[in-house]
């Protein structure tokens, strides 16, 4: 089930979170299990799943990172197990960052490195901000293709989240 249409609102990666709340405390008042006690096995098993799945949506689309998540792999953007396509330069980038990364030797060379990677994820947020803002104004063609930039700059963020947490173990070490 879409969490969106569960909801009875609109696809977006911006929501109106009052919104959001309100049909989430609405729906968990109409599905409480407690509410539904009498009724037979087969209609507590159907409320209890509205439940859960309540729960879910509202959990998924409460966090801006799991709901751009999701807004993607609802558009079969991300397959588990695939290999996402990064530009070659994107890649040289990460591979000059991971082997100055391998060779840094004290706390200040370790400190542009991280300047330098906090700088990169500062764009990639910027560029998802801009890329979703307006997404729920466009036509079906805009929005395929403002999809597939997401999910770049989407996996650009989560390459870059191997390489943060790289800078992290390194860090301990000084």
């Amino acid at each position: 089930m879409n969490y969106f249409e569960f909801y009875g609102i609109p696809e977006s990666f911006t929501p109106d979170i009052a919104l959001l709340k309100k049909k989430f405390y609405e729906l968990s008042k109409k599905y409480h299990p407690d509410f539904h006690a009498n009724e037979s096995d087969e209609k507590q098993r159907e409320i209890l799943e509205l439940s859960t799945i309540n729960n879910k949506a509202y959990n998924t689309l409460s966090d801006p990172y799991k709901r751009l998540e999701y807004i993607l792999r609802t558009h079969n953007l991300l397959e588990d197990g695939a290999k996402p396509q990064l530009p070659s330069d994107f890649l040289m980038e990460m591979m000059d960052i991971n082997e100055r990364l391998m060779e840094v030797d004290d706390a200040d060379a370790l400190g542009h490195i991280t300047a330098e990677v906090l700088a990169i994820e500062g764009d990639i947020d910027e560029n998802i901000t801009t890329q979703t803002a307006g997404y729920e104004q466009l036509d079906d063609t805009a929005k395929e293709d403002r999809l597939n930039k997401i999910a770049d700059l989407y996996f650009r963020q989560k390459y870059l989240l191997r390489i943060k947490e790289s800078l992290n173990t390194f860090a301990s070490r000084f």
